[in-house]
């Protein structure tokens, strides 16, 4: 069936990556998700937390944030109550999880890399965005930085991908737009690596209880749009380090 958007149940909105999107930072990449837009950017700094110091082991964290007017109505900063949200705090700590999956972190010394996403425009799925646009800009961060002898070989492990899916007047539903989101009867966030292995599930039953097959079926439905969103990961990987080579 079609929805609102005139796309398919199981149809993505229409996805543009467009990678090295940032001057200086060591790996970036914006995302376009239908009307939801990220920039996600990768630098690094010589040091570690306190827990890995002396290990010779790396790290990576991530941060997220969402600019005032990126919503129909101004969000106030979050610096200006002194604190980040509990909205923030999970969804940055779901992008850090995620793309740890990517690095093997004894491979990079010790160094820490920094992932930084903002949202300039939200429409729903602003965390699934962010990992796919994240996940980019650290493989063009890693390759590069390999490329400058930064490591013996390059530490990157494989990509990562993520989608939303949710069932909506008992119809299961891919990469749900804000509206959707919000009328979801389950919504749920799937993260996958290339095997499609599961890395993360996140999500509720937010108006009714499910079962084992709904979950069952709506994981297969994420599959099958990352599968899609993982080659255009590539693309956008192999154009931004072709990019990098010619700008040498």
């Amino acid at each position: 069936m079609r929805r609102k958007s005139n796309r398919k149940n199981d149809e993505l909105r229409k996805i543009k990556f467009v990678p090295n999107y940032l001057k200086y930072a060591e790996g970036s990449c914006f995302v376009e998700d239908g009307d939801t837009k990220v920039v996600c950017s990768v630098s690094v700094e010589k040091k570690v937390p306190f827990f890995l110091k002396g290990t010779g082991t790396g790290w990576l964290t991530a941060e997220y944030s969402m600019l005032p007017r990126a919503t129909q109505k101004r969000n106030v900063r979050e610096r200006t109550n002194g604190r980040i949200s509990g909205r923030s705090q999970e969804i940055q700590r779901l992008i850090g999880r995620a793309l740890r999956y990517m690095v093997d972190l004894k491979e990079l010394g010790e160094i820490t890399l920094y992932i930084d996403c903002d949202v300039i425009q939200a429409d729903g799925g602003t965390r699934t965005a962010s990992i796919n646009a994240g996940a980019i800009a650290l493989a063009l961060a890693l390759k590069k930085l390999t490329f400058k002898n930064h490591f013996e070989k390059e530490p990157i492990k494989g990509l990562v991908s993520a989608i939303s899916v949710g069932i909506i007047n008992g119809e299961q539903r891919l990469d749900l737009d804000f509206n959707e989101d919000s009328e979801a009867e389950v919504d749920l966030n799937i993260v996958e690596n290339e095997k499609k292995e599961l890395i993360e599930i996140q999500g509720a039953g937010e108006k009714r209880a499910f079962t084992m097959r709904e979950l069952y079926d709506l994981i297969l439905l994420a599959e099958k749009g990352i599968e899609k969103i993982l080659k255009l990961q590539k693309e956008a990987i192999s154009k931004g380090y072709e990019e990098f080579i010619k700008s040498i």
